[in-house]
């Protein structure tokens, strides 16, 4: 994609189920737009709705699954764009101890807490702190209170996502929390589906993938990790060099509908954004790299997508888009060996992710 200056946009949009452009109980959409490069955000569960962006043949095409309304988003069931937490992903069993205190959290996937639980960050509306509508690096600010014991978590966080535009079709997420009074976990993620094609384009079993990870952290049966680390070499799980989906993925172990397991980012000790994954989509030709300071990321092919309608009357079925969740490790708060969640009192918590999106032809 050429690089061009062209003003940046702003600007709020009726969506759904509001009129003349008006909000319903506080929630609306907003949309940062640089010529033909678009990302659209709604408030409520801080998501991304609508990443519009050109081909190879300068034809535009939303590439992030989703749906038309906000109704429809709250009863989501596939973290469609949401930023999700308090922790991201699964804890064994739901419950931890911190401290000498066993803290019972929300089950919401049989005995397993997931995404923060049946009523996470990405089932709640979120406030707009700040937004800039034009300029070079036009940007929203969202922030959300959890309040002590929400979910069974122990203390207030105050949690805070920054979307922006910061170069020609490059898009900054940074994610922020703060522990106010309470030790706690937090592991905030960016849940979008990508397929790079068009969300109304089929499965992403043909597109080129690679991961910068020299390992993994292996699952039991209800996809809690086992506390070991292996490595890829030689497994379907090896994308060190790019590879087409629909080959590796058929290697799973017998029973598996895809990927959806954490990838230990190499080189993912210490805070220093680093290269995390690379989207191809030939037909396309876009090109998606994708950078973080995470130490992991969460390859998941949704597999658990199936007759779900989505924009524009599409139904989305398995593996019409994948996620690349940068995150800490699943069930960190139940292996000492894996990095900490744990953010004391008066501490912070950073997770920066950057999209820069390219042709390649």
């Amino acid at each position: 994609m050429s690089k061009v200056s062209i003003l940046f946009c702003f600007s709020v949009l009726a969506f759904g189920i509001f009129a003349n452009g008006s909000s319903e109980n506080g929630l609306g959409i907003y949309e940062i737009k640089k010529g033909d490069f678009s990302v659209k955000v709604t408030n409520y569960g801080a998501r991304i709705v609508s990443v519009v962006l050109p081909d190879k043949n300068g034809k535009l095409a939303d590439v992030v699954l989703g749906y038309d309304t906000i109704k429809e988003y709250m009863n989501d069931t596939c973290y469609f764009g949401a930023i999700v937490g308090r922790v991201a992903n699964r804890i064994g069993g739901a419950k931890f101890t911190l401290n000498g205190t066993v803290y019972k959290l929300d089950a919401n996937e049989n005995t397993t807490m997931l995404h923060g639980g049946k009523k996470g960050f990405s089932q709640v509306g979120w406030k707009v702190k700040k937004h800039e509508k034009h300029g070079r690096s036009p940007y929203i600010t969202l922030t959300y209170h959890s309040v002590d014991g929400e979910e069974g978590f122990p203390g207030d966080v105050l949690a805070s996502v920054t979307y922006k535009l910061i170069k020609p079709y490059t898009l900054s997420v940074k994610m922020k929390a703060k522990a106010l009074n309470k030790a706690t976990p937090i592991n905030l993620a960016q849940h979008s589906y990508w397929n790079l094609a068009g969300h109304n384009t089929g499965n992403i079993l043909s597109d080129e993938l690679q991961i910068f990870a020299s390992h993994i952290t292996p699952v039991d049966k209800k996809l809690i990790p086992t506390g070991k680390i292996l490595p890829v070499k030689t497994t379907p799980y090896d994308f060190l060099t790019p590879r087409v989906i629909k080959g590796p993925i058929k290697s799973l172990p017998k029973g598996s509908r895809g990927y959806d397991i954490n990838y230990v980012v190499d080189g993912h000790e210490g805070p220093k954004m680093k290269p995390i994954a690379v989207v191809y989509n030939k037909k396309s030709g876009r090109m998606m790299k994708l950078s973080a300071n995470a130490p992991g990321v969460q390859l998941y092919t949704g597999n658990y997508i199936n007759g779900v309608k989505g924009k524009g009357g599409c139904v989305y079925q398995p593996h019409a888009a994948l996620c690349l969740e940068t995150q800490g490790f699943p069930d960190s708060v139940n292996h000492p060996n894996f990095p900490s969640q744990i953010v004391n009192p008066g501490k912070s918590y950073e997770h920066c992710m950057m999209f820069t999106f390219s042709i390649k032809k």
